[in-house]
C-alpha cells in the first residue's frame, strides 16, 4: 500500500526520502516542494494548522516536476564543485546569489526562516550584493531541500557565479528601468487629466467631461499600478505570508487602496480620485530605488572584482605542444604557458623564463614583481614581460584568489554588533509605524475624514525605515571594499568596527616589522692573509648545502668552492672539508672546540668562521627593516595608538629595530606564552589590542588579540589565525585601515542620526497632514539615497603622510 503526502494528499513515489517532523512524528512528503513548505509552517511555529485544515492543501504548484529536478541536481558532487566548499570541521559551505530582496528586513526574514532548519548552521546574507553564505551538515540536511525552502519564503538562491550574477543585474537593472519608464509616462498623463479635473472644477465642467478623464486617469494608471508598482505587491504578500512585516506591506497598502478607492470612485461616480497622486508616489518610489540599486551594484561590483581575474581558457603544453582548453579542465602537475599580456590561470611555481608579473589585484601594489624559474606564482596575476612556462599547483577552488574570495565573502556575512542593533531596530520601528498609522487614521477619522485616508497614506510612507536599514552595512560593505584595495583583506566582520576602537598595536619583528629574509650585513676577517670575499667564499662553500635561513644570506658567494663531508649540527653549526683542509662556520664553542671568544658587539648575530680551531672571520647576519616601519609607526602614534614591540629574539637585534622605527616598548625573548599573557594582561586593563605577527610562534597571540592582522607571506596557520591578512608588503596599509575604520565609525554614526531625525521629524509632519503622498515618496527615497551615497565616500583614498605631516610634521 502506497503512502500519501501528509501535506498535499498525493501519493509519495516509492523510494522518496522525503519527510517532516511534524507533533514529534515523522510523516511523508511527496517531493521537495510539499517538504519545504511543511518545514516553514512547522519551524513558523504554526504546527496546530494541520490540526483544524479542513483538507490536504494543495500541492505547491511554485515547483513544477522540473523544477523538482532542478533542485535535485544540487546534490551532485560535479555540480557543487564550483560553488560548495568542504570545511575542515565537516561542515559544507556555499555561496549563493538570493533574487527578490528589496531591504534589510528581507534579510533579517531570510536569515531567520532558514536558521530554524535543522542542519544549517550558519545563513549570512550580505544586503549590498545579494549575497549569502550558507554553512550546512550534509548528513543532516540535503543541498537541495535548502534551495527549495528559500523557494518556500518567496525567493530565489542560485549558486553565486560572477559571470552569472553580473547578468542578472543587469536583467535587475533593464526590468526597473522599463517599470520606472512606465510609471513615469503613466504619472505625466495623470497630471495632465488630473490639472484638467482641477481646473475643471473651477470652471464646471460638465459631468460627462469629468467622467472621461476619470476613465482616462484609471486607463493610464493601470499599467503603473499593475506592473511598475508589481514587485512592492510581491514583497508584500511574501512578508505576509512568512508573518513579518517589511516596508513593503505599508507602502503596498498604500498603492493599493488608494488605486481601489479612486478606481471604485470612478465606476460609482462618487467621490474623489487620486490616480495622479497614486502614480506619482510609484514613480517616485521606483525612482529612488532604482538609484539605490545602481550605488548597491557599484559596491557589489568592487567585490565581486577578483572572481573575474581567472581567465576561462589556458595554454597547456603536452610534448612541446600548445593546446587551448578550459581553465577548469587544469589538473595539479600540468605544464602551462603564459604569454606576456596574459593572465596566470592557476597557481603554481615558474620552470622556466623570467618575467615581471602585476599582482595589484591580489595585494594592492602596483608596482610589478620580478619573477624567475622556482618561484610561486598566483592565478589572477598578469604577466607583463616574457613568456613564463609554470607547473600548475593549485586550482580552481584551492587557488589563492578563491581562498581570498571565501575570506572576503566570511567578512561580508558576518556583522558586528551595531548592524546587527541596527536590523533589530528596524523591524520593530515597522510595527511602531503600523500602529502609529492606526492611531493617526483614528484621530482624522473623527475630526476630518475627507482627508484621513491620504494622510495615513504619507504617514505609511514617509516613515519607512529603509534608511536605517542601509545605514550600517552599505558602510561596512564599501570600506570592506576599499581595504581590500589598499591592500588589507578583512577576513572578519568586526574589524571595521574594532579597528576604530583600537588603542595599542603589538608588532612582531621578525617578518613583520622587518623583512624576514636574512642578509649579510658585516665582515670582520681576523687574519692577515686573508681578504673578505675569500672567507665569504669560503661560507658559502659551507652553507650551500643548508636549508636554514642564514645560509641564503651568503647565496652571492655560493658556487667557487664545493665542501665536501658537510655534517650540520643543530643549534651549532655546519663543517665541512674545502680543499683538503677541515672548516666550521657557527657559533664560537663549535667552531673553536669550547674556547672563548666575544662577537664585536652584542646588537648584532655574529657567526665564526674558522679553520682547524683557528678563527678566520665574523659574519654579522641581520634582517633589513621595511623601508616605511618606521613611517607607519609615526602615523600610528600620531593616530593616538600606543606601539608595542615583542619579539622571541634576543635584546641586541629587538633593541636596534626599536631604535630604527621609533618604539619605546620592547618586550624580547618572549616565548608564545609570554607573548599571549602579555596581551591578556593589557586586556584585563580594557584596552583594546591589535597584534600584527606573521610566524606559526604568533598564532596564539594572533588568536588572543581583539584584532589580529597577518602578513602576507606569514604562513597558512597564521593567516587562518587572523581576522585580517595584509596582502600588501607595506606596513603603512595599517595605519591607513585604521583611519579608515574610524571614518566608517564616524559615517555609520552620521548615517543613523540622519535616519533618526529623518524618521522622527517626517512623522509628526505627514500626521499632521502637512506633507502630502508624493512627497512623502520623494522624502523616503532620498533619505535612503543620501545614506548609500554618504557611505560611498568611503571609497577615497587618504595618503599616510597626511597623517603624519598633520601631527608630527614628518616630510612626505
Amino acid at each position: 500500500m502506497s503512502l500519501s503526502c501528509y501535506h498535499c494528499g498525493e501519493p509519495v513515489p516509492a523510494g522518496s526520502s522525503f519527510s517532516v517532523v511534524i507533533k514529534n512524528q515523522t510523516e511523508p512528503m511527496c517531493c521537495v516542494g510539499c517538504e519545504a513548505v511543511a518545514h516553514a509552517i512547522v519551524n513558523g511555529g504554526l504546527e496546530s494548522y494541520y490540526n483544524f485544515r479542513d483538507g490536504p492543501a494543495a500541492r505547491p504548484d511554485e515547483l513544477s516536476d522540473e523544477q523538482q529536478a532542478a533542485f535535485a541536481l544540487y546534490d551532485r558532487s560535479d555540480v557543487q564543485e564550483s560553488f560548495v566548499r568542504v570545511q575542515a570541521n565537516g561542515l559544507s559551505e556555499a555561496s549563493l546569489a538570493i533574487e527578490g530582496i528589496t531591504c534589510a528586513a528581507c534579510v533579517w526574514l531570510i536569515e531567520h526562516q532558514m536558521a530554524k532548519i535543522e542542519g544549517v548552521e550558519v545563513i549570512r546574507i550580505n544586503l549590498s550584493n545579494h549575497r549569502a553564505t550558507l554553512r550546512w551538515h550534509t548528513e543532516q540536511v540535503a543541498l537541495s531541500k535548502l534551495m527549495a525552502m528559500f523557494s518556500a519564503i518567496g525567493f530565489q538562491a542560485f549558486p553565486y557565479q560572477a559571470d552569472a550574477q553580473q547578468e542578472r543585474l543587469v536583467k535587475e537593472e533593464k526590468k526597473t528601468i522599463r517599470r520606472l519608464i512606465i510609471a513615469g509616462v503613466g504619472m505625466m498623463q495623470a497630471m495632465m487629466f488630473a490639472i484638467m479635473l482641477y481646473a475643471g472644477a473651477f470652471e464646471e465642467m460638465e459631468e460627462q467631461y469629468v467622467l472621461l478623464f476619470r476613465w482616462l486617469s484609471l486607463l493610464v494608471s493601470t499599467p503603473v499600478i499593475l506592473y511598475s508598482a508589481q514587485p512592492f505587491f510581491k514583497a508584500a504578500w511574501r512578508d505576509i505570508k512568512a508573518r513579518h512585516f517589511t516596508m513593503d506591506v505599508p507602502v503596498s497598502l498604500a498603492i493599493g487602496v488608494a488605486f481601489i478607492a479612486s478606481a471604485w470612485a470612478t465606476i460609482t461616480r462618487s467621490g474623489e480620485v487620486y490616480f495622479d497622486s497614486v502614480s506619482m508616489f510609484t514613480f517616485f518610489l521606483l525612482f529612488g530605488r532604482y538609484l539605490e540599486m545602481r550605488a548597491r551594484h557599484r559596491i557589489g561590483r568592487s567585490g565581486n572584482a577578483l572572481n573575474t581575474l581567472i581567465p576561462t581558457s589556458a595554454t597547456r603544453l603536452v610534448n612541446g605542444h600548445e593546446e587551448v582548453i578550459l581553465t577548469r579542465e587544469l589538473q595539479a602537475g600540468d605544464l602551462i604557458q603564459v604569454k606576456p599580456g596574459h593572465t596566470m590561470p592557476a597557481d603554481g611555481v615558474i620552470i622556466e623564463g623570467r618575467s615581471s608579473l602585476n599582482e595589484s589585484a591580489l595585494t594592492g601594489e602596483y608596482m610589478p614583481v620580478s619573477k624567475q624559474a622556482g618561484d610561486k606564482v598566483l592565478a589572477g596575476t598578469i604577466n607583463i614581460e616574457s613568456p613564463l612556462t609554470v607547473q600548475v599547483e593549485q586550482t580552481g577552488q584551492n587557488a589563492r584568489v578563491a581562498n581570498i574570495v571565501h575570506l572576503l565573502d566570511r567578512a561580508f556575512s558576518e556583522r558586528p554588533k551595531t548592524a546587527e542593533i541596527t536590523n533589530r531596530v528596524a523591524h520593530w520601528f515597522v510595527i511602531a509605524v503600523l500602529v502609529s498609522t492606526c492611531a493617526v487614521g483614528l484621530y482624522w477619522l473623527q475630526h476630518k475624514p475627507e482627508d484621513a485616508f491620504w494622510i495615513v497614506l504619507s504617514v505609511l510612507v514617509v516613515t519607512c525605515p529603509c534608511a536605517l536599514s542601509l545605514a550600517t552595512p552599505t558602510a561596512l560593505t564599501t570600506a570592506t571594499n576599499a581595504l581590500r584595495e589598499k591592500g588589507l583583506l578583512v577576513t572578519r566582520g568586526h574589524v571595521i568596527e574594532s579597528l576604530a576602537k583600537a588603542q595599542r598595536i603589538v608588532f612582531d619583528k621578525t617578518g613583520t616589522l622587518t623583512e624576514g629574509r636574512l642578509v649579510l650585513t658585516e665582515t670582520q676577517v681576523l687574519q692577515p692573509n686573508l681578504d673578505a670575499e675569500q672567507v665569504l667564499k669560503y661560507a658559502a662553500a659551507l652553507e650551500r648545502s643548508s636549508e636554514h635561513p642564514i645560509a641564503r644570506a651568503f647565496d652571492e658567494y655560493k658556487g667557487y668552492y664545493l665542501a665536501e663531508s658537510v655534517v650540520s649540527t643543530p643549534g651549532k653549526g655546519i663543517e665541512g672539508v674545502i680543499l683538503g683542509e677541515h672548516y666550521r662556520i657557527g657559533t664560537p664553542d663549535f667552531v673553536l672546540d669550547e674556547q672563548t671568544l666575544l662577537p664585536p658587539n652584542t646588537d648584532d648575530q655574529w657567526l665564526l668562521l674558522g679553520k682547524a680551531g683557528k678563527p678566520l672571520a665574523w659574519f654579522a647576519i641581520g634582517d633589513h627593516i621595511r623601508s616605511d616601519a618606521a613611517q607607519t609607526i609615526a602615523a600610528l602614534k600620531a593616530l593616538g595608538l600606543e606601539v608595542d614591540l615583542l619579539s622571541g629574539d634576543q635584546s641586541g637585534a629587538v633593541k636596534v629595530v626599536a631604535e630604527q622605527t621609533g618604539i619605546t616598548n620592547i618586550q624580547a625573548g618572549a616565548t608564545p606564552e609570554d607573548k599571549l599573557a602579555y596581551i591578556r594582561s593589557l586586556q584585563q586593563k580594557g584596552e583594546q589590542i591589535i597584534m600584527v605577527g606573521d610566524g606559526v610562534n604568533d598564532v596564539p597571540v594572533l588568536a588572543g588579540a581583539d584584532i589580529s592582522i597577518a602578513m602576507g607571506g606569514a604562513t597558512d596557520l597564521a593567516k587562518t589565525s587572523a581576522d585580517a591578512v595584509l596582502m600588501a608588503s607595506h606596513l603603512q596599509r595599517i595605519a591607513e585601515s585604521i583611519e579608515l575604520a574610524r571614518k566608517t565609525q564616524r559615517i555609520i554614526k552620521q548615517n543613523l542620526s540622519w535616519s533618526l531625525i529623518y524618521n522622527g521629524t517626517a512623522l509628526p509632519l505627514a500626521a499632521a497632514g502637512i506633507i502630502p503622498p508624493y512627497l512623502a515618496a520623494i522624502g523616503m527615497s532620498a533619505s535612503s539615497l543620501i545614506v548609500v551615497l554618504n557611505a560611498l565616500r568611503l571609497n577615497s583614498r587618504l595618503p599616510i603622510a597626511v597623517l603624519t605631516q598633520s601631527k608630527t610634521g614628518l616630510e612626505k
